[in-house]
């Protein structure tokens, strides 16, 4: 026993599943980034106190003795400006050497080599004084902006006691994060299509089960029709032989060969379901003419206040397989008739055709209790019905007569509760008649 799941339950699952790992991704990456910007701040902080370490003096109590020991010998007469001068450039070279070699195997060691932060160091007064990760040509005020709110800054103090400074180091993202951020947007997009694929083939696969099954029991119902029908004809046949001198008799039996006749026709087109209509150009008229006539004389009676309007063309050809076309047009019209059969006032049923730009439009209208609009697709889906015995297929097979077997169309027109309703088929012309509006 296979397990069918129904197609809005089977909707319902997948979007909820969708959700879960939609939530699920979303709160795993978040967690992930926040591992990666921890670890990113820890960086950029180290690289900030080694820019805090490369702008304090080197050998500072050297200095100060030097500085001390200048001043002592200023005076008394002083050195040779050009020594004195020398000891100055010496140390502040050093100095300058040092901090830069420290500066550098922090950025290389701590930042670069691990993450592309793109940071700038600025001074009290917005003088940028470092820049790491960032092209020059994008350095303006907005990226400087940007960086700001990016994270929170890191304030260092650069410089010696006298001469301290405070700067901040401002900075953003890495790629890695960057592309994180996105990461679950993607992750949905590709699970929702995967999902969706998943899902029309899923649909396809029960719609062609269900067409096969459709198309097996037509076959077998034409099949076994086909017996009972040969058997009526030779009944037939033998009625009248033996009623040959009496006309009511042989009335009856024309009669009934004409029903059964109409019986053989309808088991061929159980027979066509499933096998490509054979379409030939046809004109409609005839076609629609014939089959109101035949429903107005077997259908129950309705009551003398019913009236059948026709309004067709005569001269509109159309590509037609005329079995199944009419098979079609008979559904609508029983429809129709079936509405006004409760319809108070005068009711009536009215088929017309009319044709524009190489279109034609074939409408049945009724009189009948309408339909509300939240329906119009619904009735057209197999198992919709208002009737209490119906099995609600005349008009899923109707549509897929028209659109599958003849490429046109089908739909509610218009209809309002209470006052009727009209369908309209649309179909292409093969010819175009003259002065066509």
């Amino acid at each position: 026993m296979r397990l069918r799941i129904p197609t809005n339950r089977l909707k319902i699952i997948l979007i909820l599943l969708l959700v879960l790992v939609g939530i699920g991704t979303f709160v795993y990456n978040q967690y992930l980034i926040n591992n990666l910007l921890q670890q990113e701040r820890t960086a950029v902080e180290l690289w900030a106190k080694a820019i805090e370490y490369a702008g304090r003096p080197l050998h500072k109590d050297t200095r100060q003795d030097l500085e001390q020991l200048a001043g002592e010998l200023e005076q008394l007469g002083g050195l040779p400006n050009g020594v004195q001068n020398s000891w100055v450039r010496v140390i502040q070279q050093a100095e300058s050497e040092l901090a830069n070699v420290s500066l550098d195997l922090a950025s290389e060691l701590i930042v670069q080599n691990r993450f592309r932060i793109p940071s700038v160091v600025v001074d009290e007064q917005g003088n940028i004084k470092f820049t790491r990760n960032i092209d020059e040509e994008k350095l303006t005020d907005q990226r400087i902006q940007e960086l700001k709110r990016a994270n929170p800054p890191i304030e260092i103090e650069v410089g010696g006691v006298e001469s301290s400074q405070t700067q901040y180091v401002y900075y953003g993202e890495s790629f890695t994060v960057r592309l994180l951020r996105y990461f679950p947007y993607v992750q949905i997009g590709l699970l929702a299509l995967l999902l969706g694929i998943g899902y029309t083939t899923y649909s396809s696969i029960r719609r062609a089960e269900q067409s096969s099954l459709w198309v097996g029991m037509a076959k077998e119902a034409a099949h076994q029709l086909g017996t009972p029908i040969s058997s009526m004809y030779g009944w037939i046949e033998l009625f009248k032989e033996r009623n040959q001198d009496d006309e009511s008799s042989l009335k009856i039996a024309n009669e009934l060969e004409n029903d059964v006749k109409r019986l053989q026709n309808v088991a061929e087109r159980f027979n066509k379901i499933g096998s490509e209509a054979e379409l030939k150009p046809r004109r409609i008229a005839p076609i629609l003419h014939q089959v109101i006539d035949y429903m107005e004389r077997r259908l129950p009676q309705l009551g003398n206040n019913v009236k059948v309007h026709r309004e067709i063309n005569d001269n509109v050809k159309v590509n037609v397989n005329v079995e199944l076309f009419q098979w079609a047009v008979e559904n609508l019209v029983k429809n129709a008739m079936d509405a006004i059969k409760s319809a108070e006032g005068n009711p009536y049923v009215s088929v017309k055709t009319r044709h524009s730009n190489g279109d034609l439009y074939i409408e049945v209208e009724d009189s009948g209790k309408g339909i509300e609009k939240k329906y119009h697709k619904e009735i057209f889906k197999p198992g919709y019905s208002t009737k209490k015995r119906g099995w609600g297929l005349g008009l899923s097979l109707t549509k897929r007569i028209i659109e599958e077997y003849h490429n046109g169309k089908i739909y509610v027109s218009e209809s309002t509760p209470g006052k009727g309703t009209t369908i309209r088929i649309e179909m292409k012309q093969t010819n175009k008649v003259k002065g066509e509006g």
